[in-house]
């Protein structure tokens, strides 16, 4: 009945999956690339490191599989990256990533001189620093040799399309986050081109991300090992394309993933704008729209407290010292604003901070303190949405974060709702298969897809007593931010 390949192209690495036409995952491999920070608060990787990690893992994945059976493949990939090639199609400089801090002059310019109801009207949302319209306003005023020599943009999973089929091409999810998108209307904006100083024939085509773009080229089939009628999808970006591998397609379905960042996502047939622009309002990968919180530091959060302060890999070991009889109890307050934030706040002056801390305090109580902080974080984006009167009864989990029991069952009482953890996690990987299927024809829709092969493994139910003292405790967490806003713009030094 076929293969099929899923590439996740993430910030520190790339994942890619093997399943069978039934969603059974036959084998993965993980590569992971170099992340530059070649200034504080710059963050960029080399286009070549992706392309070459990418074919190690296709045929790393491949072994001990028929790579004639391979009936398509899709990417998932990091968002809102800027990737630059010069006439010849070579990369003129490092991909400036999502959670790159440098435009926030480019980003205060866009939304305070051309005005935030100008973007919102031509793009749908606002400027953010991470979004790919201020990355090409910071090359026109930082780069400007660079930026001349520019004939195409593309994102991230898109470059590993072209260097696959030769095809300049996008989707309209991942599109979305370009800030360069007429969202509700699924079309480049000719007013958001102008803006950023380029022309038309420098952005891709677009299609739906379950759209066959082209089939592997044959230097690429013969390299990999494939054949040359492999069918790919324009894929889609690395949230979106975890939605479909999620189940959250349609209509008022929900999606939380705790990676690297953290996301609320939120289906609908139908497009909507927040309008306070605290949520960004995308296309969707199954053809539909969404709404989605982002927040910069989820899993990386833990990450950092881990491994760069406890200096531990064993993450089940400190959480293990929280009790039950600890959660909801916590007087230590932790801000997981380590590298500014987005959703809702969209503040690139934002910083960490540990608050409440005593004589008493303990090493796990800062622990707990960071996963709380995370939790509390989300249910800000959660409010919001709950304030546009979307009913959220429930919601799916994912990413690496996902994996901690005691971190599900904080965010389960801090949002209230039940968390639904599935049989496959594979993320944004095991969406993309979805997406090569229907590229392939297997289905007539994502949403089709996504539907028949994904399955719930297990219900996490919050408690209602946990779910009361979490709310006293967002309460005063909600307190504390506003009162360090002013002092981190000076920190800043403005």
């Amino acid at each position: 009945m076929g293969l099929y390949l899923g590439v996740d192209l993430g910030t520190s690495a790339v994942k890619v999956i093997l399943s069978d036409a039934d969603g059974t995952v036959l084998n993965t491999a993980t590569r992971e690339y170099e992340l530059h920070f070649p200034h504080p608060g710059w963050a960029e990787e080399d286009p070549s490191d992706w392309w070459n990690m990418t074919k190690e893992g296709i045929k790393e994945v491949l072994q001990g599989y028929p790579a004639s059976d391979v009936k398509a493949l899709a990417v998932a990939g990091q968002m809102h990256g800027l990737v630059t090639l010069d006439e010849n199609d070579e990369v003129i400089r490092p991909a400036i990533l999502w959670n790159d801090g440098r435009c926030d002059k480019e980003t205060d310019y866009l939304n305070n001189t051309v005005g935030r109801d100008y973007l919102s009207a031509h793009s749908a949302n606002i400027a953010f620093a991470g979004f790919t319209l201020p990355k090409i306003l910071w090359m026109k005023n930082n780069e400007k040799e660079a930026f001349d020599r520019i004939r195409k943009i593309m994102l991230p999973k898109d470059y590993i399309n072209y260097r696959l089929t030769g095809v300049f091409a996008t989707d309209f999810s991942d599109a979305s986050g370009m800030l360069l998108l007429d969202v509700k209307n699924r079309c480049w904006s000719s007013e958001m081109i102008a803006l950023a100083g380029i022309h038309r024939d420098m952005l891709p085509d677009l299609y739906e991300s379950y759209w066959k773009i082209g089939t592997v080229k044959e230097d690429a089939a013969v390299e990999l090992g494939l054949g040359s009628s492999v069918a790919v999808a324009a894929g889609a970006g690395d949230n979106a394309a975890a939605a479909i591998g999620t189940a959250t397609v349609g209509n008022g379905r929900c999606n939380i993933s705790l990676g690297t960042s953290g996301t609320i996502f939120i289906s609908s047939k139908d497009f909507i704008i927040d309008k306070f622009n605290a949520l960004h309002s995308f296309a969707h990968a199954d053809g539909n729209y969404h709404l989605m919180g982002c927040m910069l530091s989820a899993g990386s959060a833990s990450r950092w407290w881990m491994q760069n302060v406890l200096g531990t890999h064993d993450y089940s070991a400190e959480e293990a010292l929280i009790s039950d009889d600890r959660l909801g109890k916590n007087n230590v307050f932790f801000l997981p604003y380590l590298m500014g934030e987005r959703s809702p706040i969209n503040d690139t002056d934002a910083r960490g901070t540990f608050t409440g801390i005593s004589m008493d305090t303990v090493k796990s109580d800062l622990t707990q303190s960071v996963l709380e902080g995370v939790a509390f974080a989300f249910r800000d984006s959660f409010e919001v949405a709950r304030s546009l009167g979307l009913a959220i009864s429930r919601s799916t989990i994912c990413g690496g974060g996902s994996r901690s029991p005691l971190w599900r069952k904080i965010i389960a009482n801090v949002l209230a709702i039940p968390l639904d953890i599935l049989e496959t996690e594979q993320g944004p990987g095991f969406g993309a298969c979805i997406l090569a299927m229907v590229a392939d024809g297997r289905f007539s829709s994502a949403e089709e897809g996504a539907m028949k092969l994904v399955k719930i493994k297990e219900t996490i139910y919050p408690d209602e007593k946990l779910v009361r003292a979490y709310d006293e405790r967002y309460s005063e967490f909600r307190e504390i931010y506003p009162s360090m806003k002013d002092l981190f713009r000076k920190l800043a030094g403005k």
